[in-house]
Parts: structure tokens; sequence; C-alpha cells
């Protein structure tokens, strides 16, 4: 399974109607949760993900919109008793924030969270791919994410029938490249890994492209429309439709709009203005929202 789950959606200031950010990637057997803010284990609750499949959480930075629910996914993990180690990545400037969250309160601290601080040329191995970083253009440290996972190939039953070659074989096969006369290439066709983005809090910055670079999924702050753009660029921020270029000039699949002021009633005004820049599939995002992952290309 490949999805979104998108657990708040506010930015800021949470409303009747939208918690503060927090953002679950399932990716197979790597789910990573991304910037949780206030009120994150509630909200994992409602939409049906416990924490127990955790491999890592990823902060973009440490504003508490982003950040004021570590502690409680945290002692959450120790209560569930997850027996795997849970990598937590953070802005490595910002080590005295994580400090105080990982340690917030008293509780029985017994899981394994492997602290992972993230600096320049950032990046690590995880089951789903390659998981880098890179600085944004915010008032504090803020790092966006990139996965990306390998090409491959897809091995195709009526070739490998032609060639005779079944059971162990098969396997053989896959692992040398080669077997016998007969090459992987021929009894197989190419597998285009996918890949996902994710940028909060920033303004225009050629990291905001380069992360968005191609992704089948860019999940992307949209704190404010058009009319306030001065602001936007004043406090470090994104647009909607700045959203929507973002997304047109990097060759996006698909768009997810999120971190939505609460100046704004009317999410589908965030929709119209992306769409005016971005004639692909775009989604504003909503509290407990699943978004699947678009089919392979």
């Amino acid at each position: 399974m490949r999805e979104l789950v998108v657990l708040g959606t506010a930015s800021q200031v949470p409303t009747r109607h939208r918690n503060h950010n927090g953002y679950l990637l399932r990716w197979d057997d790597e789910v990573i949760l991304f910037d949780p803010g206030e009120g994150t284990q509630r909200q994992m609750l409602l939409a049906g993900a416990p924490v127990t499949p955790l491999k890592r959480i990823c902060i973009t930075h440490f504003h508490g919109d982003h950040s004021l629910g570590l502690p409680g996914i945290l002692q959450r993990i120790s209560l569930d008793k997850v027996p795997h180690p849970v990598t937590v990545h953070y802005p490595a400037g910002g080590q005295e924030f994580y400090d105080r969250l990982r340690h917030a309160t008293s509780y029985w601290d017994n899981a394994e969270i492997v602290p992972g601080p993230v600096g320049a040329g950032f990046a690590v191995e995880t089951s789903a791919g390659r998981l880098t970083a890179l600085p944004l253009l915010h008032p504090i440290e803020t790092y966006g994410y990139r996965l990306v996972e390998p090409d491959s190939r897809r091995m195709v039953p009526a070739l490998l029938a032609q060639h005779g070659i079944k059971g162990p074989a098969v396997g053989e096969l896959q692992r040398a490249g080669r077997l016998g006369d007969v090459t992987i290439e021929q009894v197989s066709e190419a597998r285009p890994g996918q890949s996902f983005a994710f940028v909060m809090d920033t303004g225009l910055c050629d990291s905001v492209f380069e992360l968005a670079r191609g992704v089948d999924m860019l999940v992307i702050e949209s704190t404010f429309l058009a009319e306030d753009a001065a602001m936007a660029a004043q406090v470090g921020h994104l647009t909607a439709g700045q959203a929507g270029m973002v997304a047109r000039e990097s060759g996006v699949r698909k768009l997810v709009l999120t971190h939505f002021s609460q100046r704004y009633p009317d999410p589908s005004r965030f929709l119209e203005e992306a769409a005016k820049e971005f004639d692909g599939d775009v989604v504003a995002a909503e509290d407990l929202l699943k978004v699947p992952f678009p089919t392979r290309r």
C-alpha cells in the first residue's frame, strides 16, 4: 500500500475543522510520519493508523505546529512496545529543541528511538529508497525531504516461459542478472521507481524546485493566497499559486496542497488558485483524507 494519510492541515493556529500538521506516508513496509504537530496522536487514532508500523519520523523545523506532537508520539511508541527502532530526523541546529521534546515529561521510556540529525549532504537508505533533505527558506533552520525509490525490473511470465525458466531459476536469474545465455533484460521490463517530496514552511528558493523535480507526489505548503503574497514572502511561506507553479515547472504528477492559514475559511480557493498554474492532479488536503499514490509511470 502506498498512500498519504493527512492528519492535520492547519498552519500555526488550529481551527474547528483543521488540526495542526501531521502527515503519515505509507510506502509498503516503510511508514514515515512527517511533522507531527499538536494533537497528532489523536488524529492517528481517528485515521485508524497505529504507531506500531512507524519506522521513522521526519521533522522539517522546530516551530510548534510542526513538532509539538512529537512527545506524545514517542511516549505512545513506548506504551505500545514497538519492537523495532524508530529513527527521528530533524534539523541538526535544533538539537536543544529535540532534546526537550524527547523527554518532555516523565514516562516509561523503553523504546529504541534513534536520533538522526539532518544537515548538509544528508542522505539515508530506507526500505522505500533513498531519503534526502535540502535546506529551505524560513526564519529558522528548515529542511524539505525527498524520497526516491530505485528503478528496478519486473519479470514477465510469458517471456520467462518462452525461455523455459521457472521455479528457483527465476530467483537465480534475478540475483545474477543472467542464466546461461539468457539475460534479465530478455525476460523482464523496466519498472521505474516512484518518488515523493515533502516541502513545508518556505519561501521560493532553488531547493523547493530541486526537491519537487519529477516526483510522483508533492506535498507542499500553500499557507496564503495571492492576495497576501507580500505577507507570504515576508514570513517565509508560499501561496497556492506559487505551489502550483512549482508543480508545473518541476514536472510533478500529483500535487497535494496543505498548511492553510486560518484567515481563509473556504479551502476551495486554494485549489482554484493552484489550478490556474498547474493543470495536473491537484488535491486540497483535508484532515483524515487518504491520498493514494499515482500508478507507476
